[in-house]
């Protein structure tokens, strides 16, 4: 990796180390609190809620700045900030409203940054793999540890576990505040109106939205699902960290798999990857062995999946429209597809069908996220 590259695979690592402990365990902390299914489905749906309103908006203060870099690194300590008040906070109410706030700027922050990360990159996007990886090596590191120092430390003291690596991210963004904004795109491009109009570009945001919709349970319950089914939170952390080690792997191999292959087809394939997931894990969560299975497909669940969507943004936004087209991502999968999926599943694990319910409308969504791709590519 080139040395001016380090920085970037720097901040990937603790921005998705400190997710690491966000995501599957911040579920569990509500719980131990003693809130019910609908406060934490709450507390998710407003985390992806804040996807919609957080990226344009910050796109809108870092496009219009010579020194974007600068808000980068403010952006981070408010996320540092923000997260400061669950050290404080336990009823509903205040942990929605600091929930509110802190996912405002954590989500501001990452569309900015892949858009700084694909301008460093210039004519070699497909080495972006090679970068994001470093953050699936910090969410394994973190992910894995974190059920079991949960069991001998308590879930209540989630926050404090949590806050040290928040203090790293906003550290490592320190180096990029003097990051530049893109070159600007070809003038054949900026003259070819709204992006969002070309050919696939919708369909293909539609499909980034069903997907993050089927998303919704694990990213919700995926730790509650398990910890019901009778596993520990060793057990739990163990099969986090196997779905991100295979994910790592695949990252590195993602540039060739694209070169190969294509993008196109190999979303297809993920795709249909993830049905076969979501729909062995609501009906096999109670066994150890079938879960490890279920989980090595996160490879192409995320790793692969992710991969080709950056490739393809890349295309369909060059140049200075990276950033709004990565707010544009952001809003529409992360964003709606978030707060619909952690809906879905809040409502599902409320309900008689608990977690299996879940896991199975996690694979109905994911179905017809495949069937809206293919029917792009038989026309």
């Amino acid at each position: 990796m080139h040395a001016s590259l380090r920085p970037f695979a720097v901040f990937y690592f603790w921005y998705y180390a400190a997710l690491g402990a966000y995501t599957p365990y911040v579920g569990r902390w509500v719980d131990a609190l003693g809130h019910g299914g609908f406060v934490v489905g709450a507390m998710l749906g407003l985390w992806y809620g804040t996807r919609i309103i957080a990226p344009p908006a910050w796109a809108a203060l870092t496009g219009r700045s010579a020194r974007p870099g600068e808000w980068f690194v403010a952006g981070c300590v408010a996320t540092l900030l923000c997260f400061c008040g669950f050290l404080v906070t336990r009823e509903a109410w205040a942990l929605l409203g600091v929930m509110a706030a802190f996912g405002l700027f954590y989500n501001a922050v990452m569309p900015q940054f892949e858009a700084m990360t694909l301008a460093a990159l210039g004519p070699a996007p497909e080495q972006y793999g090679r970068l994001r990886v470093w953050g699936s090596v910090g969410f394994l590191l973190v992910a894995g540890s974190y059920g079991a120092l949960m069991d001998r430390v308590g879930a209540e003291n989630f926050p404090w576990l949590t806050l040290p690596l928040f203090v790293a991210m906003a550290i490592a963004a320190w180096p990029h505040r003097r990051d530049r904004p893109p070159e600007q795109a070809p003038a054949t491009v900026g003259e070819a109106g709204h992006l969002f109009k070309r050919p696939g570009v919708r369909r293909f945001l539609l499909v980034a939205l069903l997907m993050q919709l089927g998303f919704g349970p694990f990213y919700v319950f995926y730790t509650l699902h398990l910890q019901a089914a009778g596993h520990s939170g060793a057990a739990i952390g163990a099969l986090w960290a196997l779905g991100v080690l295979i994910e790592i792997a695949m990252f590195w191999q993602a540039p060739r798999l694209i070169a190969r292959f294509g993008a196109g087809p190999l979303l297809s394939a993920c795709l249909a990857a993830t049905v076969l997931r979501w729909t062995i894990t609501a009906l096999y969560a109670h066994s150890l062995p079938v879960m490890l299975l279920a989980q090595t497909t996160h490879a192409l669940s995320f790793a692969v999946f992710h991969a080709c969507c950056m490739r393809l943004m890349s295309e369909y936004f060059p140049g200075r429209r990276a950033a709004a087209g990565q707010s544009l991502l952001y809003g529409f999968s992360s964003g709606v597809g978030g707060v619909l999926g952690a809906g879905m599943a809040a409502l599902a694990w409320e309900s008689a069908g608990g977690g299996t319910l879940a896991f199975l409308l996690g694979a109905a969504v994911t179905a017809v996220a495949w069937g809206v791709y293919a029917l792009r590519r038989a026309r």
